[in-house]
């Protein structure tokens, strides 16, 4: 005969082992928290902070940009293996876990080699106090870019011996560095799944900064308040890089969509209205940074008569199964018109109506009477400050003005 006693020790022996089992799921480890992570990108360490959230088998990554982040799309472990999927940028972490450490690769998804990959558990920052100079500011970087310009924007935000910073360009900006004085020197780094960058800044005897990029190219920038007596130029207005070859001209596009249909200017759904046709591709990192403006955009005022095309300048694999792209389309939410123009390669084949369209992205503002009455370069991020701000005001203003005129159908 089974004694109550006895059932009662069973019954008390599964609680047990169910709640031991649990504390021990519990206390098992995880590679979630933050991670002091680093790439190596054409032979230079680029550190940035990784954060992995989740439990079990199911996890997910984050890079930061300043404040903001860019999350994996999915996640999984397997075993020590942990595989973390950024389908917006087409790319892979892929790294073994082992306690403290990952070592792996970032798998850039066919846009070069692999960067290899690791990181260490993420540790409070000394509070040690350190006398920095002061580079708070704006500075002007004189230059000679590929793209024509003469100078470049570099903004500086400094609280003590902390810094964060951009590089603005008249395509857009590096996204935000960060880092901190120490041996004599500001240390700063970005990596957001794109545009790894590394910035060694020192302060020379007049004043000017030096700047080493990446480990090789020098840079030099001086306050921008000084930069005319030094005759430094300024840096390119973005809403005059380019131009219409014929002003009088109507922007003519036709090409397929995401479903292979063709759509051209001549559609009912862009007569009569204001059309912002935006160069772009999904693997532009400045790309990323204006696709909210332009959804928030389209949202306010489509009811008004505001339409956006995105003609897309994707790789030839994207080209014929655009999957980043349809992972750029539902990160972003868009809802505006989307069509496959070509390779960027092509883009003054494809668009041969603009002169000096070497901008990713570009958007050119088109009236109600169907002529372009503005064209911006690039767009300045977050990471830029007020130029942000500027360039955000600019364009609605642009708009909210054209959509009060009558035109043409």
């Amino acid at each position: 005969m089974i004694t109550k006693s006895r059932v009662m020790s069973g019954v008390g022996l599964l609680v047990f082992l169910g709640i031991s089992a649990h504390a021990a799921l519990a206390q098992a480890p995880s590679p979630a928290g933050l991670w002091d992570a680093m790439v190596v990108a054409g032979g230079v360490e680029i550190p940035f902070r990784f954060e992995i959230t989740g439990r079990g088998g199911e996890m997910s990554g984050s890079f930061f940009d300043g404040d903001l982040k860019m999350s994996s799309t999915s996640g999984r472990v397997e075993g020590s293996r942990l595989v973390l999927a950024f389908d917006q940028y087409g790319t892979t972490v892929d790294v073994t876990w082992s306690g403290d450490s990952l070592t792996g690769q970032y798998d850039r998804g066919g846009r070069g080699a692999p960067y290899p990959f690791k990181a260490r558990r993420a540790l409070a920052a000394p509070s040690a106090a350190v006398q920095a100079p002061s580079i708070d500011g704006l500075w002007t970087i004189p230059t000679e870019s590929s793209k024509g310009e003469s100078a470049w924007r570099f903004i500086v935000r400094q609280r003590g011996a902390e810094v964060s910073a951009a590089i603005l360009r008249v395509d857009g900006d590096t996204g935000t560095v960060s880092g901190s004085y120490k041996d004599g020197k500001f240390t700063l780094s970005h990596f957001s799944g794109a545009r790894p960058l590394l910035l060694e800044i020192t302060q020379a005897p007049d004043g000017s900064l030096n700047i080493v990029q990446n480990g090789r190219t020098t840079l030099t920038a001086v306050r921008s308040e000084d930069a005319h007596a030094k005759n430094v130029a300024e840096p390119t207005d973005p809403s005059k890089h380019t131009r219409m070859r014929d002003p009088l001209a109507r922007l003519e596009f036709s090409f397929p969509n995401l479903d292979g249909r063709i759509v051209s200017y001549t559609d009912p759904k862009f007569q009569g209205k204001v059309v912002l046709v935006n160069i772009g591709g999904s693997w532009c990192p400045n790309c990323h940074d204006e696709a909210p403006f332009l959804g928030e955009l389209h949202r306010k005022y489509k009811a008004q008569g505001l339409e956006i095309v995105l003609l897309s300048f994707e790789e030839a694999a994207q080209l014929q199964k655009p999957t980043r792209l349809r992972a750029f389309i539902k990160r972003y939410g868009i809802e505006y018109t989307v069509l496959l123009a070509g390779e960027p390669g092509q883009l003054n084949e494809k668009v041969p109506q603009a002169e000096n369209l070497n901008a990713f992205p570009t958007t050119f503002v088109v009236g109600r009477d169907g002529r372009v009455r503005g064209v911006h370069a690039g767009f300045a991020s977050p990471a830029a400050g007020a130029f942000h701000a500027q360039t955000k005001k600019e364009i609605s203003d642009e708009v909210e003005m054209l959509l009060t005129e009558r035109g043409t159908k």
